[in-house]
Protein backbone atom coordinates (compact mmCIF):
# COMPACT_ATOMS: atom_id res chain seq x y z
CA UNK A 1 0.00 0.00 0.00
CA UNK A 2 1.55 3.06 -1.17
CA UNK A 3 1.23 6.66 0.69
CA UNK A 4 -1.30 8.04 -1.57
CA UNK A 5 -3.20 4.32 -1.63
CA UNK A 6 -3.82 4.68 1.99
CA UNK A 7 -4.71 8.19 1.90
CA UNK A 8 -7.49 7.19 -0.67
CA UNK A 9 -11.34 6.22 0.89
CA UNK A 10 -11.61 2.24 0.42
CA UNK A 11 -14.68 0.37 -0.40
CA UNK A 12 -16.99 0.23 3.28
CA UNK A 13 -16.09 -3.72 4.73
CA UNK A 14 -18.76 -5.92 5.44
CA UNK A 15 -17.37 -6.79 8.62
CA UNK A 16 -15.75 -6.02 11.88
CA UNK A 17 -14.59 -8.42 14.37
CA UNK A 18 -13.87 -8.33 17.99
CA UNK A 19 -11.18 -10.66 19.99
CA UNK A 20 -10.76 -9.53 23.15
CA UNK A 21 -9.56 -11.04 27.05
CA UNK A 22 -12.75 -8.77 28.42
CA UNK A 23 -14.53 -12.04 29.06
CA UNK A 24 -18.56 -11.93 29.48
CA UNK A 25 -19.48 -10.93 32.96
CA UNK A 26 -19.05 -7.27 32.68
CA UNK A 27 -20.08 -4.26 29.96
CA UNK A 28 -16.82 -3.96 28.26
CA UNK A 29 -18.21 -5.87 24.89
CA UNK A 30 -21.49 -4.39 24.94
CA UNK A 31 -19.57 -1.24 25.52
CA UNK A 32 -17.41 -1.87 22.42
CA UNK A 33 -20.40 -3.14 20.38
CA UNK A 34 -22.57 0.16 21.53
CA UNK A 35 -19.71 2.47 19.97
CA UNK A 36 -19.80 0.73 16.92
CA UNK A 37 -23.41 1.30 16.38
CA UNK A 38 -23.56 4.40 17.34
CA UNK A 39 -20.95 5.37 14.43
CA UNK A 40 -21.53 2.82 11.82
CA UNK A 41 -25.31 1.38 13.14
CA UNK A 42 -25.93 -0.83 9.75
CA UNK A 43 -22.49 -3.05 10.40
CA UNK A 44 -22.23 -6.75 10.67
CA UNK A 45 -20.21 -7.51 14.09
CA UNK A 46 -18.67 -10.84 14.55
CA UNK A 47 -17.59 -11.78 17.63
CA UNK A 48 -14.44 -13.70 17.56
CA UNK A 49 -13.55 -14.42 20.83
CA UNK A 50 -13.84 -12.51 24.21
CA UNK A 51 -12.63 -15.49 26.77
CA UNK A 52 -8.67 -15.19 25.26
CA UNK A 53 -7.20 -15.67 29.05
CA UNK A 54 -6.67 -12.15 30.69
CA UNK A 55 -3.39 -10.63 29.23
CA UNK A 56 -2.29 -13.47 27.47
CA UNK A 57 -1.41 -12.11 24.32
CA UNK A 58 0.10 -14.69 22.61
CA UNK A 59 -3.13 -16.57 22.84
CA UNK A 60 -4.77 -13.56 21.60
CA UNK A 61 -2.26 -13.32 18.74
CA UNK A 62 -2.76 -17.33 17.83
CA UNK A 63 -6.18 -16.87 17.61
CA UNK A 64 -6.70 -14.04 15.67
CA UNK A 65 -4.16 -15.44 12.93
CA UNK A 66 -6.15 -18.53 13.25
CA UNK A 67 -9.32 -17.06 12.35
CA UNK A 68 -9.44 -13.68 10.59
CA UNK A 69 -8.64 -15.69 6.84
CA UNK A 70 -11.72 -17.49 7.41
CA UNK A 71 -13.44 -14.28 7.96
CA UNK A 72 -15.26 -11.85 5.32
CA UNK A 73 -12.66 -9.13 4.42
CA UNK A 74 -13.20 -6.38 7.00
CA UNK A 75 -11.42 -4.71 10.11
CA UNK A 76 -10.45 -6.93 12.65
CA UNK A 77 -10.20 -5.31 15.88
CA UNK A 78 -8.11 -7.17 18.58
CA UNK A 79 -7.72 -5.86 22.52
CA UNK A 80 -5.43 -7.88 24.72
CA UNK A 81 -3.48 -5.19 26.25
CA UNK A 82 -2.01 -5.63 30.26
CA UNK A 83 -0.12 -2.18 28.48
CA UNK A 84 -2.66 -0.34 28.67
CA UNK A 85 -2.46 3.71 29.11
CA UNK A 86 1.38 2.70 29.05
CA UNK A 87 3.69 4.61 26.31
CA UNK A 88 2.91 1.17 23.81
CA UNK A 89 0.98 2.84 20.76
CA UNK A 90 -2.32 1.95 19.35
CA UNK A 91 -2.01 1.57 15.60
CA UNK A 92 -4.32 0.25 12.82
CA UNK A 93 -2.37 -2.23 10.05
CA UNK A 94 -3.48 -2.38 6.36
CA UNK A 95 -2.88 -6.16 4.18
CA UNK A 96 -3.94 -7.08 0.75
CA UNK A 97 -6.92 -8.83 2.69
CA UNK A 98 -8.80 -6.20 5.71
CA UNK A 99 -7.23 -4.10 8.06
CA UNK A 100 -6.62 -4.69 12.29
CA UNK A 101 -7.05 -2.07 14.83
CA UNK A 102 -5.42 -2.80 18.20
CA UNK A 103 -2.37 -2.41 20.14
CA UNK A 104 1.28 -2.95 19.31
CA UNK A 105 1.95 -5.15 21.29
CA UNK A 106 2.69 -7.91 19.22
CA UNK A 107 -1.18 -9.14 19.33
CA UNK A 108 -1.81 -8.10 15.24
CA UNK A 109 1.28 -9.33 13.50
CA UNK A 110 0.75 -13.26 13.00
CA UNK A 111 -3.09 -11.96 12.11
CA UNK A 112 -1.50 -9.40 9.56
CA UNK A 113 0.78 -11.98 7.98
CA UNK A 114 -1.97 -14.42 7.78
CA UNK A 115 -3.63 -11.82 5.65
CA UNK A 116 -1.04 -11.32 3.54
CA UNK A 117 1.27 -9.02 5.08
CA UNK A 118 1.62 -5.48 6.41
CA UNK A 119 1.29 -3.23 3.43
CA UNK A 120 0.98 0.02 5.85
CA UNK A 121 0.75 1.19 9.70
CA UNK A 122 -0.42 4.14 11.37
CA UNK A 123 -0.22 5.19 15.25
CA UNK A 124 -3.96 5.85 16.45
CA UNK A 125 -3.28 9.81 17.48
CA UNK A 126 -6.01 11.61 15.29
CA UNK A 127 -8.40 13.08 18.16
CA UNK A 128 -11.36 13.12 16.25
CA UNK A 129 -11.67 9.87 15.52
CA UNK A 130 -11.13 9.02 19.31
CA UNK A 131 -13.67 9.37 22.53
CA UNK A 132 -14.10 13.06 23.68
CA UNK A 133 -12.45 11.36 26.76
CA UNK A 134 -10.20 8.92 26.81
CA UNK A 135 -9.76 6.92 29.46
CA UNK A 136 -6.48 5.13 30.60
CA UNK A 137 -7.65 2.08 31.31
CA UNK A 138 -10.50 1.06 28.30
CA UNK A 139 -8.70 1.76 24.41
CA UNK A 140 -10.87 -1.11 23.21
CA UNK A 141 -14.03 1.47 24.12
CA UNK A 142 -11.89 5.37 23.63
CA UNK A 143 -9.90 4.53 20.77
CA UNK A 144 -9.83 1.01 18.92
CA UNK A 145 -13.57 0.78 18.54
CA UNK A 146 -14.59 3.84 16.95
CA UNK A 147 -11.36 3.87 14.59
CA UNK A 148 -12.34 0.30 13.30
CA UNK A 149 -16.09 1.88 12.78
CA UNK A 150 -14.82 4.94 10.99
CA UNK A 151 -12.44 2.45 8.92
CA UNK A 152 -15.06 -0.18 8.27
CA UNK A 153 -17.21 2.97 6.73
CA UNK A 154 -14.22 3.45 3.93
CA UNK A 155 -11.97 6.33 5.68
CA UNK A 156 -8.75 6.17 4.53
CA UNK A 157 -6.45 4.56 6.67
CA UNK A 158 -3.90 7.63 7.22
CA UNK A 159 -6.88 9.56 8.56
CA UNK A 160 -6.35 7.66 11.84
CA UNK A 161 -2.63 9.11 12.31
CA UNK A 162 0.37 9.35 11.38
CA UNK A 163 2.28 6.60 9.18
CA UNK A 164 4.58 4.04 11.45
CA UNK A 165 7.27 1.98 9.89
CA UNK A 166 6.30 -1.75 9.70
CA UNK A 167 9.48 -2.63 11.14
CA UNK A 168 8.95 -0.93 14.22
CA UNK A 169 6.47 -3.02 15.61
CA UNK A 170 6.31 -5.29 18.65
CA UNK A 171 6.34 -8.81 17.44
CA UNK A 172 6.04 -12.02 19.97
CA UNK A 173 9.54 -13.61 20.53
CA UNK A 174 9.36 -16.85 18.18
CA UNK A 175 8.33 -20.16 19.51
CA UNK A 176 11.06 -22.34 19.99
CA UNK A 177 10.81 -25.46 17.19
CA UNK A 178 13.89 -27.63 16.80
CA UNK A 179 14.33 -30.87 15.12
CA UNK A 180 16.31 -33.55 17.18
CA UNK A 181 18.05 -37.09 15.55
CA UNK A 182 14.58 -38.96 16.63
CA UNK A 183 11.69 -36.25 16.39
CA UNK A 184 11.41 -32.56 17.77
CA UNK A 185 10.95 -30.36 20.60
CA UNK A 186 8.44 -27.94 20.15
CA UNK A 187 7.03 -25.07 22.59
CA UNK A 188 3.16 -25.36 23.56
CA UNK A 189 1.87 -22.41 21.50
CA UNK A 190 -1.96 -22.96 23.21
CA UNK A 191 -4.15 -24.47 25.18
CA UNK A 192 -8.24 -24.62 23.49
CA UNK A 193 -11.31 -25.07 25.33
CA UNK A 194 -10.85 -28.80 24.96
CA UNK A 195 -7.86 -29.35 26.49
CA UNK A 196 -5.44 -29.84 22.77
CA UNK A 197 -1.73 -28.69 23.03
CA UNK A 198 -1.30 -27.34 19.87
CA UNK A 199 2.59 -26.77 19.84
CA UNK A 200 4.47 -24.70 17.30
CA UNK A 201 5.98 -27.39 15.27
CA UNK A 202 5.09 -28.03 11.64
CA UNK A 203 3.23 -30.94 10.19
CA UNK A 204 6.40 -31.40 8.21
CA UNK A 205 8.31 -32.32 11.75
CA UNK A 206 5.71 -35.35 12.51
CA UNK A 207 5.05 -36.69 9.13
CA UNK A 208 7.83 -38.46 9.19
CA UNK A 209 7.53 -40.23 12.88
CA UNK A 210 6.46 -43.70 13.09
CA UNK A 211 2.55 -45.07 14.15
CA UNK A 212 4.15 -44.88 18.27
CA UNK A 213 5.49 -41.88 19.32
CA UNK A 214 6.61 -40.96 22.65
CA UNK A 215 6.11 -37.24 24.24
CA UNK A 216 7.95 -35.70 27.39
CA UNK A 217 8.53 -31.51 28.96
CA UNK A 218 12.16 -30.60 28.52
CA UNK A 219 13.82 -28.77 30.92
CA UNK A 220 17.35 -28.31 29.25
CA UNK A 221 18.92 -27.46 25.66
CA UNK A 222 16.69 -29.40 23.56
CA UNK A 223 19.96 -30.29 21.07
CA UNK A 224 21.33 -32.21 23.85
CA UNK A 225 18.91 -33.79 25.96
CA UNK A 226 18.94 -36.95 25.47
CA UNK A 227 17.53 -38.52 28.22
CA UNK A 228 14.12 -40.09 28.49
CA UNK A 229 13.71 -39.89 32.19
CA UNK A 230 14.93 -36.09 32.77
CA UNK A 231 12.48 -35.00 33.91
CA UNK A 232 10.09 -35.65 36.14
CA UNK A 233 10.71 -39.33 35.20
CA UNK A 234 7.87 -39.73 33.25
CA UNK A 235 7.65 -40.06 29.26
CA UNK A 236 3.82 -40.61 27.53
CA UNK A 237 3.62 -43.21 24.20
CA UNK A 238 1.11 -41.70 21.57
CA UNK A 239 -0.91 -43.02 18.70
CA UNK A 240 0.51 -40.98 15.79
CA UNK A 241 -2.49 -40.75 13.61
CA UNK A 242 -4.72 -38.13 11.69
CA UNK A 243 -7.68 -37.49 14.38
CA UNK A 244 -9.20 -37.83 17.73
CA UNK A 245 -10.43 -41.82 17.26
CA UNK A 246 -7.32 -43.03 15.70
CA UNK A 247 -6.22 -43.35 19.04
CA UNK A 248 -8.34 -46.11 22.29
CA UNK A 249 -11.04 -43.65 24.37
CA UNK A 250 -8.30 -42.13 27.18
CA UNK A 251 -5.41 -42.47 25.11
CA UNK A 252 -3.11 -39.51 23.79
CA UNK A 253 -2.51 -38.83 20.18
CA UNK A 254 -0.21 -36.60 18.33
CA UNK A 255 -1.86 -35.23 14.96
CA UNK A 256 -2.12 -32.16 12.20
CA UNK A 257 -4.65 -29.69 13.64
CA UNK A 258 -6.77 -27.81 11.36
CA UNK A 259 -4.25 -24.87 11.40
CA UNK A 260 -1.62 -27.57 10.12
CA UNK A 261 0.54 -27.39 13.53
CA UNK A 262 1.11 -30.54 15.50
CA UNK A 263 -0.91 -31.09 18.30
CA UNK A 264 -1.57 -33.60 21.25
CA UNK A 265 -5.47 -34.73 22.20
CA UNK A 266 -7.22 -37.39 24.22
CA UNK A 267 -9.27 -39.27 22.50
CA UNK A 268 -12.59 -37.85 25.10
CA UNK A 269 -10.38 -36.22 27.69
CA UNK A 270 -7.94 -33.26 27.86
CA UNK A 271 -4.25 -33.46 27.12
CA UNK A 272 -3.18 -30.47 28.79
CA UNK A 273 -3.94 -32.64 31.80
CA UNK A 274 -2.90 -35.15 31.10
CA UNK A 275 0.72 -33.86 30.42
CA UNK A 276 0.39 -30.83 33.53
CA UNK A 277 1.55 -28.39 30.41
CA UNK A 278 0.60 -25.25 29.48
CA UNK A 279 1.65 -22.44 26.92
CA UNK A 280 5.05 -21.87 26.88
CA UNK A 281 6.11 -25.31 28.04
CA UNK A 282 8.64 -27.61 25.74
CA UNK A 283 7.32 -30.57 25.12
CA UNK A 284 9.64 -33.73 22.85
CA UNK A 285 8.18 -35.84 20.60
CA UNK A 286 10.04 -38.74 19.30
CA UNK A 287 9.97 -41.72 17.12
CA UNK A 288 11.26 -44.85 17.85
CA UNK A 289 14.25 -44.51 14.68
CA UNK A 290 16.36 -41.86 14.14
CA UNK A 291 14.92 -39.29 11.29
CA UNK A 292 16.71 -36.43 10.24
CA UNK A 293 19.09 -34.48 12.70
CA UNK A 294 19.37 -31.71 14.89
CA UNK A 295 20.94 -29.26 12.64
CA UNK A 296 17.53 -27.92 11.35
CA UNK A 297 15.58 -25.09 13.64
CA UNK A 298 12.55 -23.61 12.83
CA UNK A 299 10.39 -20.47 14.36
Amino acid sequence: MTRSAAREPRPPAEVVSLTTDYGLADGFVAACHGVIARLAPALRVIDVTHLVPPGDVRRGAAVLAQTVPHLPPGVHMAVVDPGVGTSRRGVALGTPEGLLVGPDNGLLLDAAAALGGVTGAVELTNPRWLAPRVSATFHGRDVFAPVAARLALGAPLTDAGPAVDPATLVRLPEPLVRRVPDGFVAEVLTVDHFGNVQLAAPAELLDPLPAQVRVRPVTGDPATDDDPTAVDGWEREAVHGRTFGDAPVGALVAHVDSTGRVALSVNGGHAAELLAVDPGTLLRVRGLGVVGDASGQHG
